[in-house]
This record gives structure tokens, C-alpha cells and sequence, in this order.
């Protein structure tokens, strides 16, 4: 997503100052030539507080992911947990290469065709609903079948027999525009 990290500053935000900015640009360039793949895209942006020098590294929001540590004969992807940085489970980081393609588990693409499946209940439902009546170009515009007539996994999910064994489909609705402690589950 992006953000910063202030050099010359404490963990408690106390500003300390740095001696050589340039010298402190230098070296985190280099750290990040040698020790990232694919290189991020940075700023160093020198700021002065009371006549002591600080460094602000700005990291903008990453097109390539995941990003990677290569160094010591490792290629590991980070994430952040909290205040921590750990190394990604085998889930985060099929997660981080779907995002870094813009696809999401339930946009990809099965071998089931569409025309074996029927969605009754969700045609009754979205016709209970929005008072409209279902039309079946709905599926592709909503994202549950392919051009090519396959489902996505989400229309997999939602057709009337889900074919996905061991998968579940949860909803939640909030009130309003934020997730809050009284959130509704159905």
C-alpha cells in the first residue's frame, strides 16, 4: 500500500537528527539494489526539525507484487502483522501474486461450463430483492461466469449444486460505510 519511514527520528518520535544525509541515502539505495526483487519505487525526501536532518523514505504503492527479500540464498516475501514484518504463509502469498495480476480468487476462471448449472435461488433472490427480473447476462456481468461460458470460482460458490467441495460462502452486511462492532451476519 505504501507509506514512509522516518530516519533520524526515535521509536518514540523523538527527533534525533542523522550526520551525513547523504550518506544515509546512499546506503538504503544500496540495501535496497542488492536485497529487493523487484526494486520498489522510493523517494528520499531530506527534511530539516529544529536544524536536525531527518530522511523520510516514502514507498509508493507496489504494481509488482509481491515484493521479495533476496539476500543469504533466500527469496522470502515479507508481510506486515501488526508492528512485525514475518515471513508470508503459502496462502498470503498466493493471495499477494493474485493481487499483483489484479485477479482475486473468486474472479478465477474453472473448467466447469456455466450451461451444466442452474441459479434458481439466486435469480429468485435478486428478483425478491431489486423487484427486477433476472436476466442471465447477470452471471457475466456480475462476475460468475467467463466470456467463454466457464464458471469463476464465485459463480461456482453461488450456483444452485456448488460443485467447490469443503467451500462455503459467507455474507456479511454492515450498516453504513464502516465495519464496525455491529456488523449484521447472515
Amino acid at each position: 500500500m505504501g507509506g514512509s519511514i522516518f530516519f533520524g527520528i526515535d521509536n518514540d518520535g523523538i527527533v534525533k537528527g542523522l550526520d551525513d544525509v547523504q550518506h544515509v541515502c546512499e546506503t538504503i539505495s544500496s540495501r535496497i539494489r542488492d536485497y529487493m526483487d523487484p526494486l520498489p519505487e522510493v523517494e528520499m525526501i531530506p527534511h530539516d526539525i529544529d536544524g536536525l536532518h531527518i530522511l523520510q523514505l516514502k514507498v509508493n504503492a507496489g504494481h509488482y507484487i509481491p515484493y521479495y527479500y533476496v539476500g543469504d540464498g533466500q527469496r522470502i516475501a515479507f508481510v506486515r502483522v501488526g508492528d512485525e514484518s514475518l515471513p508470508a504463509t503459502a496462502e498470503q502469498m498466493v493471495r499477494l501474486v493474485l493481487k499483483g495480476s489484479n485477479k482475486t480468487y473468486d474472479s478465477l476462471h474453472t473448467d466447469y461450463k456455466a450451461e451444466d448449472y442452474a441459479f434458481t435461488i439466486l435469480a429468485n433472490t435478486f428478483k425478491d430483492r431489486t423487484k427486477q427480473e433476472w436476466d442471465k447476462k447477470y452471471l457475466l456481468s456480475f462476475g460468475l461466469v467467463t466470456g467463454t461460458g466457464n464458471l469463476t470460482n464465485a459463480g461456482a460458490l453461488f450456483a444452485d449444486d456448488c460443485p467447490l467441495w469443503q467451500s462455503r460462502l459467507y455474507c456479511t452486511r454492515w450498516d453504513g460505510k464502516e465495519k464496525g462492532l455491529y456488523g449484521e451476519t447472515r
